[in-house]
């Protein structure tokens, strides 16, 4: 297993975070969440200037025949997209502020890995 730090830092820290906010984040990392992500756990803490994030991520081979985890009906890794644990929570907190109001609203873009 992987685990992946990661942090949304506020738009504007005016205090405490909301009460239920980590649980609002956890649910929509959850519903951006794809199987190739291999999200198996997620743990947020909301502090007053940003959420931070583990990310508890299946640990899948390098080299295998057939898939990117090993299950048969799983695609080859080409197909699965990145394999990087770094890329693959970056893809997915990118995907969950993209398409949610309220990510969007209280937090600034995720900045991609290679960019830190």
């Amino acid at each position: 297993m992987d685990i992946v730090y990661a942090s949304l830092h506020r738009k504007e820290a005016a205090g405490p975070a909301p009460d239920g906010e980590a649980e609002e984040v956890q649910a929509t990392l959850w519903a951006h969440a794809r199987p190739a992500d291999a999200l198996q756990h997620i743990t947020v803490r909301c502090a007053p200037k940003q959420v931070d994030l583990l990310l508890y991520l299946l640990t899948r081979p390098t080299t295998n025949a057939g898939s990117a985890t090993g299950h048969p009906a799983d695609p080859p890794p080409s197909a699965a997209g990145a394999t990087d644990s770094l890329a693959i929570a970056y893809g997915l907190l990118s995907r969950s502020h993209r398409a949610s109001p309220l990510l969007r609203r209280r937090y600034q873009p995720p900045v991609p890995p290679a960019a830190r």
